[in-house]
């Protein structure tokens, strides 16, 4: 396998803790709440998922767990930001570094141990294409992720559901004014955040990398809220940018396979340094931003 071909193959995988943490991120903000806190949610879904199934729980157990996991915790700072009106960015910095610090206690003990992944389904017909064939054969997670992304298109393109947490993160005193219940919404859109956080930290231990390491979220619950903005609100911009992302960070290893003289850190900060750069050409167009983003985002709401 060359180094085209291995991108190829690994990227849908590599794309897929960026993608399910960013699409709940997506609902999030479109009710016009801002969590800071996905890092810290993933890491803690991470660590519920492995223990779990290095227990002999199973994936779907341990998926399971860690998505109520990290919906609890997402529901503190759903307490904290609505109820009590605090600074949503405050708030959620302060959930991201609780989930971290809990994600390092629990996992302590399970340093390094290793759980088995989850076998590979092949997509009959297209996984025998030369060269991109391998992008058809993945496993049951990613398969599902890419059927939930279609499922929050389709929500908030037809459905009247998705046009209520639009309407709310767009005028939340209008929509309260007519009947819809604004911070009920509000709270049961974090809580379906912060489990899609908790599903994408659970794929990255339990499925991806399959073992425990302090910190191994490194980083990819800032990358997924920048590809919210990334993808200016929409389900099928932040997939391609999920995809993106995920193709990037797989480019160090394969420089490192083909023998590139380029230092390694230098190719670990890929994924970070696009990140900025998309963030700084994204923000430059603000026709796109507002007519995409979400009017009342980080705003308390008081009846």
């Amino acid at each position: 396998m060359n180094a085209v071909e291995f991108i190829i193959s690994g990227m849908l995988a590599a794309a897929t803790p960026f993608l399910l943490a960013a699409l709940g991120e997506l609902v999030v903000e479109r009710a016009g709440v801002l969590n800071l806190g996905v890092e810290g949610l993933m890491a803690l879904g991470a660590v519920l998922a492995f223990i779990v199934v290095y227990q002999g729980g199973g994936h779907l157990l341990g998926f399971v767990a860690a998505g109520l996991g990290s919906a609890v915790l997402s529901l503190v700072f759903a307490v904290l930001a609505l109820g009590f009106r605090a600074n949503q960015v405050a708030t959620g910095l302060a959930i991201g570094i609780l989930g971290q610090g809990l994600s390092a206690l629990f996992g302590k003990s399970y340093e390094s141990l290793t759980v088995k992944g989850l076998p590979k389904l092949a997509f009959p017909g297209l996984s025998e294409i030369p060269v991109v064939g391998r992008l058809f054969v993945q496993d049951v997670v990613v398969w599902l992720s890419l059927a939930v992304t279609f499922a929050i298109w389709a929500m908030f393109a037809y459905t009247r559901v998705g046009l209520v947490v639009r309407a709310i993160g767009e005028n939340p005193k209008a929509a309260h004014a007519i009947g819809y219940p604004v911070i009920a919404i509000r709270v049961a859109a974090i809580a379906f955040g912060g489990m899609m956080a908790g599903f994408a930290g659970a794929y990255a231990a339990a499925v991806y990398t399959p073992l425990w390491a302090d910190g191994m979220i490194a980083g990819r619950g800032w990358i997924a809220i920048a590809l919210v903005v990334f993808g200016t609100w929409l389900a099928g911009r932040i997939f391609l940018g999920a995809c993106l992302f995920g193709a990037v960070s797989l480019m160090s290893l394969a420089a490192q396979a083909t023998g590139l003289d380029v230092p390694s850190q230098l190719l670990s900060s890929l994924p970070y340094l696009v990140t900025i750069i998309v963030l700084g050409v994204i923000s430059a167009d603000r026709r796109l931003l507002r007519l995409n983003g979400v009017a009342s985002l980080g705003e308390p709401f008081e009846r």
